[in-house]
């Protein structure tokens, strides 16, 4: 599975709501990582906002799912006019609901669209949208003469260092900027003469 470098994301859960021809459209705005987490939002949105007549959403995560939902509004009125906002914005790892209170005025199509459209703009553009690199876990296993060495090569390369465990050896559990482990591995390989090892872990995370 082939991850972007950089995503934009929105990380704070907020709301807004919009009153468009007596309906109120209520944005809702959710950072996601798992289709599970969709469903957990979903109920907690039709929970809140139990008298909406609609919980119309999208989501787009980093490795490019996307879905959405109508949820009851007319086919191409609600979801997929969520995703082109998300789109817009270059959002990933995001998912937005928009709960709708009906006013008692219908709407057709094009103007349904439009309103839950610009309900979900709304949302992002007073929304502190950031930008995350992708991390990818690792473990580097060294000596203490060495330690001060990985330390500036990792503080150079923006790396974290989440944990450490000084025993014989030292274990330094990190996370590498996925653009920069070749460039990293190469200088402890260069520094170590084989005495230094790096493992790179399956698991990713976006900071």
């Amino acid at each position: 599975m082939n991850l972007p470098d950089v995503i934009k994301t929105i990380e704070e859960i907020r709301e807004l709501s919009t009153v468009i021809t007596k309906s109120n459209f209520i944005a809702q705005v959710y950072p996601v990582l798992s289709e599970n987490q969709v469903k957990e939002f979903l109920r907690t949105a039709k929970k809140k906002y139990y008298d909406a007549s609609h919980h119309c959403y999208a989501f787009k995560l980093a490795d490019g799912l996307t879905r959405y939902s109508d949820a009851g509004e007319p086919n191409g009125a609600a979801g997929i006019r969520i995703l082109n906002a998300i789109d817009h914005f270059n959002l990933s790892n995001q998912l937005i609901i928009v709960s709708r209170i009906f006013g008692g005025v219908k709407l057709g199509v094009g103007p349904l669209g439009k309103a839950y459209y610009e309900s979900t703009s709304k949302l992002i553009n007073e929304s502190e949208i950031e930008t995350k690199k992708l991390f990818k876990k690792a473990v580097i296993s060294t000596n203490y003469e060495q330690i001060n060495l990985i330390q500036r090569i990792l503080f150079n390369h923006h790396s974290i260092v989440t944990e450490s465990k000084y025993q014989e050896s030292i274990e330094l559990f990190c996370l590498l900027i996925s653009s920069e482990i070749e460039s990293i591995s190469n200088k402890i390989s260069e520094i170590g003469k084989g005495t230094i090892r790096l493992k790179i872990l399956s698991e990713t995370v976006y900071k």
